[in-house]
């Protein structure tokens, strides 16, 4: 079994910046988030938490572990979230002064072609290899990965075979959204915080 978590709302979030590997804490209102997510997954049999390096995650995985009884806890470089690249930093009104190619999802735009930004084909790439180590590292442990939206997606796509633009165009996975991954024909989203203009990206 395979779940994913995108981490809670960080200091970034709260003030609609675009964050990609800015590494800004948790906000109290992330915590509470995690708090409440971790109190959900203890229904659950995770035995390795696996995050991605960036403190909103790492923070938010420490979280959940402390409610279910600190099972391991690894750091995976690749589960960082995408490089937004020359938007790093910016206010999310501002993507199409950056950004010409625009592809909008539930009221998220997804910039395509920002100056330095990593590509949504090689963000897939990136999850492909994640899901294949894991496959190898832990065959049959149930997995909870921390990781962040643009990823979440992908992870979601090579899971599926889904290529990043169908990934893309699924629902929104906003703050501490829970997402499960299955041998279904469609994924499943769960535990879905309502979407608030402070959660984007």
């Amino acid at each position: 079994m395979i779940v994913v978590v995108r981490h809670g709302q960080d200091q970034d979030n709260a003030q609609g910046i675009l964050n990609g590997h800015r590494d800004l804490a948790l906000t109290e209102v992330g915590q509470a988030q995690m708090r409440l997510v971790a109190t959900q997954l203890q229904q659950m049999q995770i035995d390795v938490i696996v995050t991605s390096p960036l403190r909103r995650a790492i923070t938010s995985a420490q979280i959940i572990a402390d409610y279910l009884n600190n099972p391991q806890t690894v750091i995976n470089p690749k589960l960082i979230e995408r490089d937004f690249g020359c938007l790093t930093g910016k206010p999310i009104a501002e993507i199409p002064y950056y950004a010409s190619a625009i592809l909008a999802v539930d009221g998220v735009n997804y910039f395509l072609d920002a100056s330095g930004a990593e590509s949504f084909p090689n963000l897939l790439k990136r999850a492909r290899q994640v899901l294949s180590d894991l496959q190898v590292t832990y065959p049959s442990q149930n997995l909870l990965l921390v990781t962040h939206g643009d990823m979440a997606k992908m992870l979601r796509s090579a899971y599926y075979g889904w290529d990043w633009e169908e990934g893309l165009r699924t629902p929104y996975l906003s703050n501490a959204g829970l997402l499960y991954l299955h041998n279904a024909k469609s994924a499943t989203l769960a535990c879905q915080p309502s979407k608030s203009e402070n959660s984007l990206i």
